[in-house]
């Protein structure tokens, strides 16, 4: 088993993107994109809501997702998770395996939107310091540049289409 912790953060707003988004905006994008997860992620292929149900914490959406490429298990089986929204600025995903993802809107220090996306993959696949390991890891680097740089994109247009207000 391996484990890899990766982080990737993006300008939501860089010099020259039309329409500027606001982070009520990115925030129904990130409630959108726990529902309907292939419009915002690439190597997602699909997404079934199970339940959801508000708690102490925020809303808890359960749901399972299939990716494009194996899984934690070494297959495309799908994988269940719980959504936990921290509005308006972080949800959590949890997979059953431990794995773990946050999807955070925060602002720099000019008051600028960024969006960091922060992983914990568990990999019961593999063994530590197999030569799979570096390959694999670069892989997890391009679909989290993949992934953040893919939601604010799709944010962007679903409000340019006024689909989000």
């Amino acid at each position: 088993m391996v484990i890899f912790n990766i982080a990737y953060t993006a300008p939501i707003n860089p010099a020259g993107a039309a329409p500027v988004l606001s982070q009520p905006q990115v925030w129904a994008g990130l409630e959108r994109k726990v529902r309907r997860a292939q419009e915002f992620v690439p190597v997602i292929k699909s997404c079934d809501v199970v339940s959801e149900k508000q708690t102490a914490k925020g809303l808890v959406v359960v749901r399972d997702v299939q990716f494009t490429f194996a899984g934690p298990k070494g297959d495309v089986t799908p994988i269940r998770e719980v959504c936990t929204h921290f509005a308006p600025c972080r949800i959590d995903f949890e997979q059953e395996n431990g794995s773990f993802v946050s999807n955070i809107v925060s602002k720099g220090p000019d008051g600028e939107l960024l969006m960091t996306y922060s992983f914990v993959w568990i990999d019961e696949s593999l063994q530590e310091g197999s030569p799979e390991v570096e390959k694999v890891e670069n892989e997890h680097w391009q679909r989290a540049k993949m992934a953040v740089e893919g939601s604010i994109n799709t944010i962007r247009r679903l409000v340019k289409d006024s689909v989000l207000q």
